[in-house]
């Protein structure tokens, strides 16, 4: 039996975090306290790890084992904890779900397999239903429509939702197909959670009626990402754009610009300037442009009041 996560806490902002790595590549527990409590300070109320911000696909098994064994002991409940599971079949995905489980997780999330050999309809639908329906944790999806090596299509990602142990999905397909797709599996299933990952576009579906945001960027906007539920909340969706703005305009520059040229570095890289990184080493090979150090300088004076806790014991 799987347990029971209270609605309200599936709701709200949550972070796709990153993973602190070590100068030797080696994950950095001092840093998974550091990053839980800077999470709570800026009001996310949930963490998904091991994901594609997280560095999942890319990191060893026995280090998302870690990472996500050390962030359940430093949250100690306070944040509901998802965690990748991503495989190409149903048995793999089950074994990962095991593993999370023990390691502390609250949510296994499902995101299309890195490649298919059974690629049609239903043998993708069938790859999800087995493991979702064996998962003896509840199940969130990750979809990332087609952007992803292997698309899901419209259909099956219905039935998908249509799944009784599915409570939360993080919607990244920048596709309002998907979206539509995914309120009206809702009205069926209301106990459904859905969250946006579409971080430079949340209005349009905070406004469509989603439950909240799942952002990259949430370790350090996370604040401003609330203020922008707020204002979606009050109905006031002009400065929920407004806000908006200025959240993708701090992205851009964290980020290396509107085409994302230092991504994971640069997000690496803010997080050590605010003191909850302690270097900005990856697995990606996203280079650390000096613009892009300059950008995140500015970034750190003038979005000061968002950024929250720029020193941490």
């Amino acid at each position: 039996m799987t347990k029971a996560i209270a609605p309200d806490r599936l709701t709200g902002v949550w972070s796709a975090t990153p993973t602190p790595l070590t100068s030797a590549m080696k994950l950095d527990v001092v840093s998974v306290k550091r990053m839980v409590e800077h999470h709570l300070r800026l009001g996310v109320k949930g963490l998904f790890l091991a994901g594609t911000c997280g560095e999942g696909p890319v990191m060893p098994e026995k280090m998302k084992e870690d990472l996500v064994r050390a962030t359940a002991d430093c949250a100690k409940g306070r944040l509901v904890l998802a965690a990748q599971v991503t495989d190409n079949s149903a048995a793999r995905i089950l074994d990962n779900i095991h593993a999370m489980k023990r390691c502390g997780a609250d949510v296994a999330v499902i995101a299309p397999p890195y490649f298919a050999i059974e690629s049609t309809k239903d043998g993708l639908l069938r790859t999800y239903v087995d493991a979702i329906r064996a998962s003896d944790l509840p199940v969130g999806i990750y979809d990332r429509g087609k952007h992803s090596p292997v698309f899901v299509p419209n259909d099956v990602i219905r039935e998908i939702y249509r799944q009784k142990k599915v409570i939360l999905v993080k919607d990244s397909s920048a596709d309002f197909d998907r979206m539509r797709i995914a309120l009206k599996v809702r009205k069926e299933r209301p106990g459904l959670k859905l969250l946006t990952g579409w971080e430079f576009k949340c209005v349009p579906y905070l406004q469509a009626g989603y439950d909240g945001l799942l952002l990259g960027g949430g370790i350090f906007n996370g604040r401003l990402a609330n203020l922008i539920m707020d204002a979606a909340r009050a109905g006031d969706f002009a400065r929920a754009q407004k806000l908006q703005d200025r959240m993708n305009r701090m992205m851009w520059a964290v980020y290396g610009g509107k085409k994302i040229t230092c991504w994971m570095s640069g997000l690496k890289k803010l997080l050590v300037e605010m003191g909850v990184f302690r270097t900005w080493k990856s697995f990606y090979n996203y280079p650390l442009t000096e613009s892009c150090r300059k950008a995140i300088q500015k970034v750190m004076v003038r979005d000061a009041d968002v950024l929250m806790g720029m020193v941490l014991s």
